[in-house]
């Protein structure tokens, strides 16, 4: 596929944010740096049955929405794709569609199944996961690093942490891939819907399975803890471990095919790595920011509010580009160059404020163990054909990336 740029990044009228197809088949780098010069708080009026909605591009903008609980909630949805849309289903029962003191609760319940113990482990798995990935591709030569490589990495992760028997795996991982992104452009939206639901009923079968089990993985915590005296209903058992499969496994997969694409483009960056050059957890941070696995944030402006010079109404819909604030020259020195040793590093690929993606244990785990492998065991990556970029306005990554592998 050919990324084609913008004509005119100024002809905002001829951009529709919203669109999937935008997002896989244009490169936006002009239209964000426009907007972040021209027009940071900028409205897309509404197009046919389509909402209107704002478009944030600045840095300390997306940083004001992120940390303002007063005026932006999340529960009529936290994406595009639900908010211009009639709102989210899992509303008040998924965590990151739910605010106030119920989020609290339920966030401070999972936290819980991030322990120490069971970061320990999934870290030694998942390093002797990305190994053998690797020595199997270095084996077959030519691979596909989205799917030989990037698609089983967070997924061994997130089904330890979830614990879901070995069986399964493969069936999850199709469906994930499926949820929140198509590999076509035509592709019916049936598809995604019937995606969700066979994840939903999964852990439904599975929650209702391990009520009144011990353990410490995160099904069982959900399926057995009280909160205010109460256990949790099967609506919120089902939207949170949906939450947490797709949430751990779509952006550390997005993130690694991408940062491996990176180190293609960028032999110097490769070299810094392969001579150890520079430090593994700052090259993670770095590998973050770049690819930008979630393109952006979903609001409701529940009060009236200024952003950005800007008067946003109550009940606005407010999107926030991660894509647009991990590349601005305020914050970010030569924001345009992918520095494996930038530092500090204080991207928005994970969002901030009391939506801070719990999963980012995970995330960086996972970029960290592959540039590590590759580090120890690749000498050479070479793209052998080009790249397939899903279609979703709410992800950013690869469903293809044929490649080369040299021992």
């Amino acid at each position: 596929m050919t990324i084609r740029p913008i004509a005119d990044p100024g002809a905002l009228e001829d951009l529709d944010l919203a669109s999937p197809t935008l997002h896989a088949e244009y490169e936006l780098g002009e239209v964000w740096r426009h907007l972040r010069a021209h027009r940071p708080v900028h409205w897309q009026p509404p197009r046919g049955a389509q909402r209107g909605f704002w478009v944030i591009t600045r840095y300390a903008d997306v940083n004001q929405v992120y940390q303002d609980k007063a005026h932006f909630g999340t529960e009529n949805g936290n994406a595009l794709a639900t908010l211009l849309h009639g709102g989210d289903s899992a509303s008040g029962s998924m965590l990151a569609v739910t605010d106030g003191e119920r989020h609290d609760k339920v966030r401070g319940v999972l936290k819980k199944g991030f322990s120490k113990r069971m970061l320990d482990l999934i870290g030694h798995s998942l390093q002797e996961t990305v190994d053998g990935l690797l020595r199997s591709a270095l084996e077959k030569g030519e691979c596909d690093a989205a799917r030989d490589v990037s698609s089983n990495v967070p997924l061994g992760a997130i089904c330890d942490l979830l614990e879901i028997p070995d069986d399964d795996r493969k069936y999850l991982l199709d469906l994930t891939a499926h949820a929140w992104s198509s590999d076509y452009a035509d592709e019916p939206p049936e598809e995604s819907w019937v995606a969700k639901n066979e994840i939903l009923l999964y852990f439904s079968r599975l929650a209702k399975a391990r009520r009144g089990a011990t353990g410490d993985d995160m099904v069982t915590l959900l399926a057995n803890c009280h909160i205010d005296g109460m256990p949790l209903n099967q609506a919120e058992l089902m939207a949170n471990c949906y939450g947490l499969m797709i949430g751990g496994d779509e952006t550390g997969r997005h993130a690694i095919t991408g940062t491996i694409l990176a180190l293609i483009e960028n032999p110097g960056q490769w070299r810094a790595l392969k001579n150890g050059d520079v430090d593994l957890a700052t090259a993670t941070e770095e590998a973050l920011r770049w690819t930008v696995p979630s393109l952006h944030g979903g609001r409701t402006a529940t009060a009236d509010v200024v952003v950005g010079g800007r008067e946003i109404k109550a009940g606005d819909v407010v999107s926030v580009w991660i894509s647009s604030a991990n590349r601005d020259g305020t914050v970010f020195a030569d924001p345009d160059r992918f520095d494996l040793a930038r530092t500090p590093n204080h991207h928005f690929t994970f969002a901030y404020g009391s939506h801070y993606c719990l999963g980012h244990y995970l995330g960086r785990m996972e970029v960290r163990a592959v540039l590590d492998g590759l580090r120890r065991l690749v000498s050479e990556v070479e793209q052998t054909g080009e790249e397939k970029w899903i279609y979703s306005s709410i992800l950013h990554g690869m469903s293809s990336l044929p490649v080369k592998f040299t021992a």
